[in-house]
């Protein structure tokens, strides 16, 4: 069997997809993206092309290592997310020419299903009643929030005290027994982000993610010593070189890697392992399309300290669901009493509406993340 064709597809509200084709009619879809550049890495998918056509997709380890070891420079987001999009592709052509799931050929599931969080929040102690009653209608066990308000390098304990009080409104509506996290999303710098933890040290949540920015993750250490809480992070961290770095500070309890910019599904397996060596639980990031998320399941399923895992179906940017309009089956991630089933198909276990994205592809997007400024004019994160 070899690889014929790759192509791509921009489609809304901001995902890439990837499509692979092989002499022998089996294709794989994978979904290499950085949000916001997506043209760049598509270029970087072209750029590719050449590892891969007239190669047998079946060789996913030494196809990964001739596209990263292959070039003199190496790594970053915009390289590692077109090869996890690549990888995904592969897999998902490696599973149905085996007739089984991906995660088969990772050394089977151990897991039927995985928790799932839902969202969760408002902008003070009310509306967070109200939210987390409502995403625990829909039978969610677990909510992540964000508390979106611009961060100086030194701002006031007012907007602390605010964030604080709408945690407290999650945690006196949703009672002990829900898992709660809070995402900082690296808005937050050192100098406010000890006094934050601390703060919200008293609402007994099960993380905080992002404290700080990734390449400020030497602050982790000292931030450790102001709060029980359980740190999380990974999401803009790239391949196994990126995490034996965050390993090694030997702080944080759950990492994020995210399929789509990690380097792929075979290299987070390989993330996931070294994580469950220093005791460390896995959450895959995931705010993205269906692909992405079939490809999370995969890992999920055959990785035994994956504990929770994130999902676009229902949060702000996919509104009616755009996730399953490009899938042939739209139900088949089975969602469950706060819980997505695994799914048993071959591959990556979904089938791609091909007509769809093609349709959609016709007007692909231009989607970039807000621009968030503070009072004086400089740029701060958003």
């Amino acid at each position: 069997m070899k690889i014929t064709n790759v192509e791509l597809f921009k489609v809304k509200p901001r995902w890439l997809f990837l499509k692979i084709d092989t002499d022998e009619g089996i294709s794989g879809w994978g979904e290499p993206i950085v949000e916001g550049r997506a043209d760049t890495v598509l270029a970087c998918v072209e750029e590719m092309k050449s590892y891969l056509l007239g190669q047998d997709p079946c060789k996913i380890e030494d196809l990964w290592q001739t596209m990263y070891r292959g070039g003199f420079y190496r790594g970053g987001p915009v390289m590692t997310s077109a090869l996890s999009g690549i990888d995904q592709a592969l897999w998902d052509i490696k599973g149905k020419y085996h007739n089984m799931p991906a995660y088969d050929l990772m050394g089977g599931a151990c897991r039927d299903k995985i928790l799932v969080y839902g969202r969760a929040g408002g902008s003070n102690y009310d509306e967070a009643v109200i939210s987390v009653k409502k995403a625990m209608d829909k039978g969610y066990k677990a909510v992540k929030t964000a508390y979106e308000i611009k961060y100086g390098f030194l701002d006031s304990f007012d907007k602390i005290q605010r964030m604080s009080d709408m945690v407290a409104g999650l945690r006196a509506g949703g009672g002990n027994e829900l898992i709660i996290g809070i995402d900082l999303h690296g808005r937050v710098h050192r100098t406010s982000a000890k006094q934050i933890c601390y703060e919200l040290d008293k609402h007994n949540l099960s993380f905080i993610e992002e404290p700080v920015l990734s390449e400020n993750n030497d602050a982790l250490l000292e931030i450790a010593r102001y709060t029980k809480t359980p740190i999380a992070t990974g999401e803009r961290i790239y391949t196994r070189w990126g995490f034996k770095e965050l390993f090694k500070l030997g702080v944080v309890d759950i990492i994020q890697p995210d399929v789509s910019h990690a380097g792929g599904i075979w290299e987070t397996r390989k993330i996931a392992a070294m994580a469950e060596a220093y005791d460390v639980v896995v959450a895959p990031h995931c705010p993205l399309g269906p692909i992405a998320f079939a490809s999370c399941l995969q890992i999920d399923a055959c990785t035994p300290n994956s504990v929770i895992q994130e999902q676009a179906i229902d949060v702000h940017y996919s509104e009616n669901n755009p996730a399953l309009e490009y899938l042939v089956d739209k139900t088949v991630f089975n969602f469950k009493d706060g819980y997505v089933d695994i799914p048993k198909k071959p591959g990556l276990g979904i089938e791609i509406d091909e007509a769809k994205v093609r349709e959609a592809a016709k007007e692909g997007h231009s989607w970039k993340n807000p621009l968030w400024r503070m009072e004086d004019g400089t740029v701060t994160e958003w």
